[in-house]
């Protein structure tokens, strides 16, 4: 579980240290947006109150602490399904990712009402119109790495724990 701590706490003060530098530090609650590398990175402000891309964004309190509570919960499931996983190096990992990633955004939504996003990247002539920030990335990152690399039933086998008995 070291592994899984150690990723959950790097995950969790790099998402709040570049969203504290460049929201903060570059002013981009008032500037709008910051060209980076154009087209590829802009800075862009960008307040979510939902989910990805803005999913579920009611703006009401309600929501809010919904989307806390969820939050939490997976976040506490993830951690529980981690200890399971017992020497799976790559699983703790990917669950540390998930979990610093959820608890960077859960910050966010208690201390200002919605997640502080501010990264956008397009390509190839394609203008995204979304924002995101690291702690999205590694929340991604982490949920396909548990789909990866978790053993889940295999796991407990190899471990000597015994399949579930079937009943008719």
């Amino acid at each position: 579980m070291r592994i899984f701590w150690v990723t959950a706490v790097v995950t969790f003060a790099l998402d709040q240290l570049t969203k504290l530098a460049v929201v903060q530090g570059l002013d981009l609650l008032k500037r709008g947006e910051i060209d980076v590398l154009p087209p590829w990175l802009t800075f862009r402000m960008a307040w979510n109150q939902g989910i990805n891309f803005g999913l579920l964004s009611h703006g009401s309190d309600l929501a809010r602490w919904g989307l806390v509570l969820v939050s939490l919960v997976i976040s506490a499931w993830v951690i529980w399904w981690i200890r399971r996983e017992r020497g799976n190096w790559k699983a703790e990992v990917a669950g540390g990712l998930l979990v610093g990633g959820a608890l960077g955004n859960i910050v966010d939504r208690i201390a200002y009402g919605a997640v502080a996003d501010f990264l956008n990247m397009s390509c190839c002539g394609i203008e995204n119109p979304y924002a995101f920030n690291v702690a999205d990335i590694a929340i991604f990152a982490g949920a396909l790495g548990l789909v990866v690399f978790a053993k889940g039933s295999e796991g407990r086998k190899a471990t000597g724990g015994k399949p579930p008995r079937r009943t008719r």
